[in-house]
């Protein structure tokens, strides 16, 4: 039986993401209301700048003052979509203690405080959904949380940012340099007029932060995970990757412990073979490849940004939501029982491919193979070639076995130290083997 008082709805943040949840909630109003239970009701826009013309909206529900929307008492669900810390962690709680669920797209703001915002729901009885907060219409969070929640989830390896995965497709199917690719990703409007929160892996970080944290059930905090951008990838490193049969993504890796008593985040670009499915997505899509004890190998794909998609998230939230109030219950809030630590980037057990510009002459192999020796590092394979453009000096591309970053590390700086080493041309980490 259908209830007839409507579920109201406000709406803070009216942008490319919220002017299109609007758009949908009128024009699906119905089937809504069919897939609820009850009819909701769009009963406030909190907006900047009020003059601005909005298709589809009632003027009368545009206000300039959040704040006072939140405070009504009668509003059921807040949805936040305007994004930052502050006023959205503020509002969101006021809506908490007002008596509303949430539903939040808010990546930067969960990545950093989710814990005290679950615990805010709780201490009300009211939900906090945010699918739409990680990869855009991808559905992630819900299966993580739900469908795999019978299950040891062990790693999550994905493509994050349509952005960064533009970039780097456009550098590997045209041999583009990084900077020419950011300007296609510009004009194309893939990428914001300061793209740093992409390109640095801030974006990618706070996902990757909300993912391990979900997926262990342990609290991770964007300050927990490792991030490195992808501003110093070369035409060169792409040219590298395709010789070894692979491809270069900025990844976003979450990692149980072999021995389960701890957890890694970390974002950064890494080789992964040309076989694995998530070499193959291109342009400005999305994948997240999660590893389950029990299920196995799943992998989730789609836009992970826009408008229309991350619309898509923010109402599918909004119908589970507005369905557990209708059912006067709430859905599961934040699972962070383990408690586990998060290991630093120093532990985490990896492969590099290591470029460096050497003298061309004997014994140079051996100085370095030396070097790696020294540092408990194993090699798999090295590559050494004379330069056409530099007469007695040499490329030498080493891949290593896995061992621990640090030593990695330490064995890159012991090598810049050697007198036949001109130079490291390019360092980075092998994953998805």
């Amino acid at each position: 039986m259908m209830r007839t008082r409507p579920l109201k709805v406000a709406l803070l943040g009216c942008g490319v993401v919220g002017s299109e949840v609007a758009r949908i909630m009128t024009t699906h109003a119905e089937d809504l209301a069919a897939r609820i239970g009850a009819p909701v009701e769009l009963a406030g826009v909190a907006v900047r700048r009020p003059s601005k013309v909005r298709e589809g909206i009632d003027p009368s529900l545009i206000t300039t003052d959040a704040t006072a929307l939140v405070k009504r008492g009668d509003i059921d669900v807040v949805i936040e979509v305007i994004g930052g810390i502050e006023p959205a962690r503020a509002l969101i709680t006021t809506a908490f203690e007002h008596g509303a669920s949430v539903v939040s797209a808010n990546k930067a703001l969960l990545a950093e405080d989710g814990a005290a915002l679950h615990a805010a729901a709780e201490a009300h009885g009211r939900d906090l959904y945010y699918e739409a907060a990680v990869a855009g219409a991808i559905p992630l969070v819900r299966p993580l949380r739900e469908s795999l929640a019978g299950d040891k989830v062990n790693r999550v390896l994905g493509i994050v940012n349509g952005t960064t995965n533009f970039i780097l497709d456009k550098m590997d199917t045209s041999g583009a340099g990084y900077s020419e690719a950011l300007d296609e990703a510009t004009a194309l409007g893939y990428a914001e007029a300061d793209p740093t929160a992409d390109v640095e892996g801030f974006d990618a970080a706070a996902k990757a932060a909300i993912l391990a944290g979900i997926a262990f059930h342990t609290r991770v905090r964007i300050g927990d995970v490792h991030r490195e951008g992808l501003t110093e990838v070369t035409a060169a490193d792409i040219a590298s990757a395709k010789r070894m049969g692979c491809t270069v993504k900025l990844l976003a890796i979450c990692e149980r412990a072999a021995d389960g008593r701890s957890v890694t985040a970390r974002v950064h670009p890494a080789m992964i073979p040309l076989t694995h499915p998530l070499a193959s997505v291109r342009e400005a899509y999305n994948a997240v490849f999660i590893e389950a004890e029990a299920a196995g190998q799943l992998m989730f794909y789609g836009p992970g940004a826009g408008g229309a998609p991350t619309a898509s998230a923010v109402l599918g939230d909004l119908v589970a939501v507005c369905r557990n109030l209708v059912a006067e219950t709430t859905g599961p809030g934040e699972s962070a029982y383990t408690q586990l630590p998060v290991s630093s980037m120093g532990e985490v057990v990896t492969r590099y491919h290591i470029s460096l510009d050497v003298a061309d002459k004997p014994g140079v192999l051996a100085q370095v193979a030396t070097v790696f020796a020294e540092h408990g590092v194993s090699i798999d394979t090295v590559r050494q070639q004379s330069r056409q453009d530099g007469v007695g000096e040499a490329s030498l591309v080493v891949v290593t076995h896995r061992a621990p970053d640090a030593a990695l590390s330490g064995t890159v700086e012991a090598l810049r130290k050697l007198d036949t080493v001109r130079g490291v041309a390019s360092i980075m980490r092998v994953e998805g083997e």
